[in-house]
């Protein structure tokens, strides 16, 4: 893999504030794993980048943009709980005050400082500003979407690489991965044709793409293909099984087809999820390990103590509130092991949350999203099926603001439905029809 030099990033128009090529080289490696969802050992992996990043210039400042970045895009440790984060983010403030940097790396500094406060609409805005400017600016672009992903706004998703991807052009480094980009936002807005279409052109270029697979099994999902589905993730499994960062994801929706198709048979597939959490528990493998085990339980799938080994993992970031779309998987996973201390605490420190939110775009839809969303979960596990259905009922079109895909917020819907059709009330079982 050939990593760019000082020169390389300042022939390509985003110049970076450094003398040291050891730091762009390793900028870049951190970058290039970032996009593909992938440690790669012969470059050390994204945590012995950075760190090499750090040691070959320390007052780095987009090296301190993208090392507090990815923390706070995984969404599993916030400035408000994270001493070490704390400090980090305002290290970087700090250094970007002390040193005469570009426009593009000074907004990419007050981006990820803004997100850090909660801010994600703010923090889209600084992102959008560098992409007016510097269209082929991939870490700016792959933030702000993820961003509008937490925030569940799927046409800003979509038209933020929109506008950007005729300056994409084949020369330009990790451009069939913009392609992968492009096209899950096309699939979450319903352009399903346009999507598979951009993800195949993706796949034909890098066939370990692995976020590329990932946006073609949704549209397989999103039409109900189940064979075509399970087809193309057996087919290409070999390609992606080695993605750490989303292989895990990807077993996820290869279960779905499973459970669409034959009911329980899917529990095969939760060994290659589960194993994967216990190993490396980042958010994405906390919420695929809840919404399966809480999908296989509500079509009365028995699964044992599989709560149990969740449960550890969740308890670590009960008060985290970094995002609802998680708090909402941290309590299927209490509820589920029946801890109901955890469950409490969960609830309470969400409301005291959303009392005091500040710029915290999740805490201020904790109040009217989020806390009826949780207490819903807890109606259902309690055996009060009318009263989960009255919390869910009004705000079920405003569940997509807590973010995730319409896939992963299927889990809702069936919530939803379970009620209706466990309701007394006659008027609330027409719900279910």
């Amino acid at each position: 893999m050939s990593l760019r030099d000082c020169q390389a990033w300042k022939d390509a128009g985003l110049p970076l504030s450094t003398t040291s090529n050891e730091a762009c080289k390793l900028f870049d490696a951190t970058l290039t794993q970032f996009i593909k969802w992938t440690n790669d050992k012969t470059l050390g992996g994204i945590e012995g980048c950075l760190s090499k990043l750090k040691a070959a210039d320390p007052t780095f400042a987009m090296g301190h943009a993208i090392s507090n970045g990815l923390v706070l895009i995984g969404t599993g440790s916030s400035v408000k709980l994270d001493k070490e984060l704390d400090r980090a983010v305002k290290t970087m403030v700090e250094i970007s005050k002390t040193q005469t940097l570009t426009s593009r790396e000074q907004l990419h500094v007050s981006a990820v400082e803004t997100f850090a406060k909660g801010n994600f609409s703010k923090a889209c805005d600084l992102w959008e500003q560098i992409l007016l400017d510097y269209p082929t600016d991939i870490l700016a672009l792959r933030f702000a979407h993820d961003a509008y992903f937490f925030l569940g706004q799927q046409e800003q998703m979509r038209d933020s690489v929109a506008r950007v991807y005729p300056f994409w052009k084949p020369n330009v480094p990790l451009n069939s991965y913009v392609k992968g980009i492009y096209a899950f936002g096309l699939m979450e807005t319903n352009f399903y044709d346009q999507a598979l279409k951009l993800a195949k052109e993706a796949l034909s270029v890098e066939p370990t793409d692995a976020w590329s697979v990932h946006t073609v099994a949704h549209v397989h999902e999103m039409r109900a293909e189940i064979k075509d589905g399970m087809e193309f993730m057996k087919n290409t499994e070999g390609h992606w099984k080695d993605s750490d960062m989303l292989a895990s994801h990807n077993y996820w929706h290869w279960a779905l087809y499973f459970i669409e198709k034959v009911g329980c048979l899917s529990l095969w597939l939760s060994h290659s999820i589960l194993p994967r959490l216990q190993a490396k528990d980042t958010m994405l493998n906390v919420v695929n390990c809840c919404s399966m085990l809480y999908r296989l339980q509500m079509e009365g799938v028995p699964v044992g103590q599989r709560w149990q080994a969740v449960l550890p993992v969740i308890k670590k970031h009960n008060r985290d509130h970094n995002l609802l779309f998680n708090d909402a998987h941290f309590l299927m996973a209490s509820l589920g092991a029946q801890d109901l201390q955890t469950t409490q605490e969960l609830l309470t420190t969400l409301q005291e949350a959303s009392k005091s939110p500040g710029e915290n775009c999740q805490h201020h839809l904790a109040q009217d999203v989020g806390l009826p969303l949780c207490q819903a979960f807890v109606e259902a596990e309690n055996g009060n099926p009318d009263r989960a259905l009255e919390l869910l009922l009004p705000i079920r079109y405003r569940i997509v603001q807590i973010g995730g895909s319409n896939a992963q917020r299927d889990v809702f819907n069936q919530l939803l439905i379970h009620a209706a059709i466990n309701c007394t009330s006659s008027a609330h079982k027409n719900v279910a029809r």
